[in-house]
């Protein structure tokens, strides 16, 4: 009887030899060592024997059932071992390689040039404020001291909306931020100091003209404010965001209904080259002025008390200057090629308030 046992080990042994993965090892395992296995059917068929029998033919069976537990769990190691290795040598990676190339989204130029200015204006004490791209005429021009008859006012330079009540007043898409200065002083007691970057409306397009732009301006509330302090404001801003620290800056008089006096700001600049700062030409960038007594009387401010200045600049227009893109268009048109080029890198945050 010892020969069945020979040949229940030489088989089991043969075919843990050619097991080649978990699936055939496992079939082995239970054929033999299973509650139906060939080896479990031996161990059953013990209680038919005499008892000295019994007893030899039980202490071979132990032997062997040892023998194949030991045999089938080294090899179910050595096929994981296998396996293991298998699939570190498929999924290796060649460090030696370059890294494929990853493209990486860049800050729109607009993004990145409200950052500026407000981390620049953020060292002067501004805050920043918001306010509804849909006006009423009110916000928008008539607390402005802008009157009924003043171009800006005619459908060629805005965009009028339906009024929110039947019988109301048709509303605007606003034509400038300056609606957020008003909603401020009404809001807010002085002294402000706010700035007021975001998007803005006018019927216009062409290079250097869009329906659709970006404003920034900004607003000072104070006793005894002075011109001085809108002159040492801006020009400290131009210099700190153009990086030019002896930027020549002028201011030229000019006219806006709602600041009186008002200045136009021109910048030092080559019409030749282009250089910022450089050549003896004059390039304007931006509008401002000292409050006018009556836009203070129309959000409740006493003129006799309270004094400020305003001023306000296209953001498109500086980030031309700066980043010497041509065309304003590009901004708006999703070019990716534009984008990269003239985008700028989420991990250099701006931060320009040296010299502030």
């Amino acid at each position: 009887m010892a020969d069945d046992l020979d040949i229940l080990r030489n088989d089991t042994l043969a075919a843990l030899a050619g097991a080649q993965d978990r699936a055939q090892w496992d079939a082995i395992r239970v054929g033999t060592l299973g509650k139906s296995g060939a080896l479990t059917g031996l161990l059953k068929q013990l209680g038919r024997l005499e008892p000295q029998e019994r007893k030899e033919r039980g202490q071979a069976l132990n032997r062997l059932r040892d023998e194949l537990t030991a045999a089938i769990e080294a090899r179910g190691r050595d096929i994981e071992e296998e396996a293991l290795q298998a699939r570190l040598r498929s999924e290796r990676v060649d460090v030696t390689m370059p890294a494929p190339a990853v493209v990486t989204g860049t800050i729109h130029p607009i993004s990145r040039t409200i950052e500026e200015m407000t981390a620049i204006f953020g060292a002067m004490g501004f805050s920043v404020a918001e306010g509804p791209d849909i006006e009423s005429q009110w916000h928008n021009f008539s607390a402005l001291n802008t009157p009924e008859h003043h171009p800006a006012r005619t459908e060629h330079d805005t965009f009028y909306l339906p009024p929110k009540n039947e019988g109301g007043e048709p509303r605007v898409l606003r034509t400038q931020t300056s609606g957020v200065q008003i909603r401020t002083m009404l809001g807010s007691k002085p002294p402000i100091r706010i700035i007021a970057p975001g998007r803005t409306y006018r019927a216009d397009h062409d290079a250097t003209h869009s329906p659709m732009f970006h404003q920034c301006e900004g607003l000072v509330v104070d006793r005894n404010i002075t011109l001085g302090h809108l002159k040492g404001c801006l020009i400290e801003f131009l210099r700190v965001y153009f990086d030019k620290p002896n930027l020549p800056v002028r201011f030229r008089a000019s006219y806006f209904p709602f600041t009186e006096p008002s200045m136009e700001v021109d910048i030092g600049w080559s019409k030749a080259t282009g250089e910022i700062g450089g050549g003896s030409d004059w390039l304007e960038v931006l509008g401002s002025g000292m409050i006018h007594p009556r836009v203070l009387a129309n959000c409740g401010l006493d003129p006799s008390e309270w004094q400020g200045f305003a001023f306000g600049m296209g953001i498109e227009r500086l980030a031309m200057l700066k980043n010497g893109i041509p065309d304003l268009r590009s901004f708006y048109e999703s070019d990716l090629r534009w984008l990269r080029h003239y985008g700028f890198s989420a991990f250099s945050p701006a931060t320009l308030t040296e010299g502030v």
